[in-house]
């Protein structure tokens, strides 16, 4: 490594497989701890964003460092996160020669990057239409086979942990909401934000595993509920509020028919507790909280102000994120509530912005390291396919995001061209190391 110093590194040169040193207060980072090995390209974006030069770090407990053949063994495919159905193949890893997709190491055409992304947010789509399915049918069999729902639901998470966990960056990406079931859509939906928050914030193995499986149960216990007390309700009697608060312990009981673990349990026992402790059912206070549940509840509430039953009172995901941190940051962890900012970027996937040049765009997915330059499709005047054009803010220096924006404030072919749903849904995807030309656009 070249590096004069033998106890600190560049953070320009950071790499998957050092054990680093932050010196920050534990307020100032994302991460569980300050001492940890680098297991993701996502942590070392963290890392940069944070405005350091230099990191001490510890040879001795480092990985060494891999050679230019096993670096490159790992070729950025587009949004891989459960096996997929035969139906919904991804398509094909780009071949040498082809047109498939340029080489990550060739400057793309705009036309090819644009490609690119197009591909990546098919691909998507079609995992998260599998995915999807599968949540649904969980929640169709837990009744009958409770056993096998749980057993599936692990299938499920360790599918997906096994490919967000690998050595490479994971982005979250927007996607066009489903004619699914909304309360499989909402257990997906916490569960993908929960498992990228939680890995950002240094959870892996046994405990990642806890935090998703907690997410896809914490709202089973709704089924024992009436139907009128299932989705919460701002005019709710006290009698009512206190039933569907009861959700909680009914969730917990399922999770225990379901075998799922202690912590998993756990997690969904308090996924309503709040660190001020106005949540429900314990009343309980931010030391007194296990690190999953905090997240499970931000997670929770975040996609609640999104998605709530009534579509008229969705939030865009600017508002609810801006909502949460001016009004609603007391209730939250602030290490968590920190390193969720962080992922979801200041204008998460699914805003609707107007850039400084006055035109209109849809944010599609985040840039780790930038989050004020996120990917964006933008209102095409051009399109003769009235397909709106992809644009990266991070190749454009000069161009930054003026306002935000509801959708309703969009001019009427803006609005038909962008598109933005009444329902925000997210999956993540294994980042193309891929960026258009300086200044391009397609």
């Amino acid at each position: 490594m070249p590096d004069t110093n033998p106890t600190t590194v560049a953070v320009s040169e950071l790499r998957v497989g050092l054990y680093v040193h932050l010196d920050l207060a534990w307020m100032d980072h994302p991460f569980a701890s300050n001492s940890f090995k680098i297991g993701t390209q996502q942590q070392i974006e963290t890392i940069r964003a944070l405005g350091l030069q230099r990191l001490r770090y510890s040879p001795e407990r480092s990985d060494p460092h891999p050679s230019a053949e096993s670096a490159a063994t790992d070729t950025a495919s587009a949004c891989a996160i459960v096996p997929s159905h035969p139906d919904a193949a991804a398509a094909p890893a780009p071949v040498a020669g082809t047109d498939a997709l340029p080489s990550p190491a060739a400057a793309p055409s705009a036309t090819q990057w644009a490609q690119a992304q197009r591909l990546a947010q098919g691909q998507c789509e079609r995992q998260y239409a599998e995915s999807s399915r599968a949540a649904k049918a969980l929640f169709e069999q837990v009744q009958v086979a409770p056993q096998q729902a749980g057993q599936a639901s692990t299938e499920l998470v360790q599918s997906m942990l096994s490919q967000l966990t690998q050595n490479v960056e994971s982005a979250l990406r927007l996607l066009a909401d489903g004619a699914g079931d909304r309360s499989s859509q909402h257990a997906l939906n916490v569960a993908v934000l929960s498992v990228l928050l939680g890995r950002a914030m240094g959870l892996d193995g046994e405990d990642l595993q806890a935090l998703a499986l907690a997410a896809l149960w914490h709202d089973v216990g709704k089924l024992e509920l009436p139907q009128q007390v299932r989705l919460r309700d701002d005019n709710f009697s006290p009698s009512h509020l206190k039933l569907h608060q009861e959700h909680v312990m009914h969730s917990v009981q399922w999770g225990k028919r379901l075998g799922l673990s202690a912590p998993a349990l756990l997690g969904i026992a308090q996924h309503h507790e709040l660190a001020d402790g106005s949540g429900f059912p314990l009343g309980l206070v931010a030391e007194k909280i296990a690190p999953i549940s905090h997240i499970l509840a931000l997670v929770n509430r975040y996609d609640g102000l999104c998605n709530p039953a009534n579509p008229i009172k969705a939030l865009t995901p600017h508002e609810a994120l801006a909502q949460i941190f001016a009004t609603l940051k007391a209730r939250f962890d602030a290490r968590t509530l920190s390193a969720f900012i962080r992922m979801m970027g200041i204008y998460p996937p699914g805003s609707v912005v107007q850039l400084s040049d006055g035109r209109y765009a849809l944010v599609a997915s985040v840039n780790a390291a930038r989050p004020l330059k996120p990917k964006l499709r933008v209102y095409d005047t051009h399109s003769e396919a009235d397909e709106a054009a992809w644009l990266d803010l991070q190749q454009e220096p000069a161009l930054n995001i003026q306002r935000s924006l509801r959708p309703d404030q969009l001019p009427r072919p803006a609005l038909n061209q962008l598109s933005p749903r009444p329902r925000v849904c997210y999956y993540f995807e294994r980042a193309v190391d891929l960026h258009p030309p300086d200044g391009a656009r397609a």
